[in-house]
């Protein structure tokens, strides 16, 4: 029963020991990514800062900087968490091996003095002679060879139970080290944060003592956004009015079938009414075929699994962001890359539309009620119309000469609306 209890044990242990390894694992995997970010982040936030320009990308990077060095130590944190459970259960792992081992010692030494008493082959004859018939002196027979296997067993039990404590006792000595390793980790990332915290200050002040000439970048920055966003609707109510006369025509050859069954005459629909059908529809229209309205729902079902457009660095999110009295909205998210990082379409449909704007491409790609965008590209690899699948290069990031910064812009519409692309890609 002992040693059911004993099997047991180790099997939970194991299976404990598994779970921590793989989360441990994914923790660390985490923090390495961070960790290469950060640096990424550093080298072009050096680039910018000695080009001595006041530029909205110095506190957009050092913002994306502290943003990650604080997940980072939000990592760390979990690790430290981590490893104090796994100290306290390794702690108590350790004691329940040594009490068990104290016990089969005691057990052991018990056998070891009872076979040493009656170690004679005198006593073992005699313990034989003195029962009573034939089938008592077979089973005390038995007993006796059962016993000398039976301490052999106890005592391979001791060995085994010494080798795993001995192995447990130096992972829990591993996991305390391990522990003080990150507790110092987490100390020098704090006062890093700090460093960070202070010259983010330093730069808001530099920003705020200039601000005519940050309110000229901000208008700037807000036409060019507005531009961009004027197209991309005007791309999109396109799609909207397209499809709606496509669904009209629809509707008319149905009637027509049905009024030359019935011979009965069907009026063609009126301007007003069509422009109402629109309004009241809006983008739903998008999906009104079968083939769109399955597109929809499997653009849709594929949320949270979409890969990255481009490799590199979220540096803003989406929504509104402030410079001092200045807020700038984003429909989407900025991803810093690699110079001539390669744009991939996240998931299969039909160009939309590609436009020149700003001195660079952002092109449009349907899946129908759904649309996503790549913005801030130096050059595309398709054109309108074209069909595209999931993880096809369709372009390449530019670079702002200027500031030295390669950055796209990821968006994603429902219709006419743009929705947050963050809870979308992995």
């Amino acid at each position: 029963m002992r040693l059911l209890k004993f099997i047991i044990f180790l099997a939970l242990m194991i299976t404990v020991n598994s779970a921590f390894s793989q989360s441990s694992s994914a923790l660390k995997k985490r923090k390495d990514v961070i960790n290469k970010e950060i640096e990424q982040l550093k080298k072009s936030r050096n680039k910018i800062d000695k080009s001595k320009k006041l530029s909205l990308n110095q506190i957009n990077l050092l913002n994306t900087q502290i943003r990650l060095r604080e997940e980072k130590i939000h990592t760390i944190n979990s690790e430290i968490r981590m490893l104090d459970s796994k100290i306290i259960s390794n702690t108590t792992e350790v004691k329940s091996l040594q009490t068990n081992l104290d016990k089969l010692k005691a057990e052991y030494a018990k056998m070891i003095q009872f076979a040493f008493k009656n170690q004679g082959a005198y006593h073992k004859l005699m313990f034989l002679f003195a029962a009573n018939d034939f089938n008592q002196a077979y089973m005390r027979l038995k007993y006796i060879q059962q016993a000398g296997q039976f301490r052999k067993k106890q005592a391979s039990n001791i060995q085994s139970t010494q080798v795993i404590l001995k192995k447990e006792i130096s992972v829990l000595d591993q996991n305390k080290k391990e522990k003080s390793s990150l507790l110092m980790d987490q100390i020098s990332e704090k006062k890093v944060l700090g460093k960070d915290k202070i010259q983010q200050s330093k730069i808001l002040t530099t920003l705020t003592k200039q601000q005519q000439d940050l309110q000229k970048l901000l208008a700037k920055k807000q036409k060019e956004a507005s531009d961009l966003n004027n197209a991309i609707q005007s791309a999109i109510r396109k799609e909207i009015l397209a499809e709606q006369r496509k669904a009209a025509e629809r509707e008319r050859l149905a009637a027509a079938a049905k009024a030359k069954l019935t011979k009965e005459k069907i009026p063609e629909s009126s301007t007003t009414e069509k422009k109402t059908v629109i309004e009241a529809k809006g983008s739903s229209i998008l999906a009104s075929s079968p083939a769109d309205a399955k597109l929809s729902s499997s653009f849709l079902g594929s949320r949270g699994r979409l890969q990255k457009p481009a490799s590199g660095i979220i540096t803003q999110g989406f929504g509104q962001h402030k410079y001092n009295n200045v807020t700038i909205f984003n429909p989407g998210i900025n991803i810093k890359t690699e110079p001539g990082a390669t744009v991939s379409a996240v998931y299969g449909g039909k160009v939309s539309k590609v436009i020149f704007l700003v001195n660079t491409y952002t092109v449009i790609i349907r899946h129908g009620e759904y649309f996503s965008i790549y913005s801030k590209l130096k050059n595309v690899s398709v054109s309108a119309g074209q069909e595209v699948q999931a993880r096809q290069s369709i372009g390449a990031v530019a670079t702002d000469q200027s500031e030295g910064v390669t950055e796209m812009q990821f968006q994603i519409w429902k219709g006419g609306t743009p929705v947050n692309p963050s809870g979308w890609i992995l």
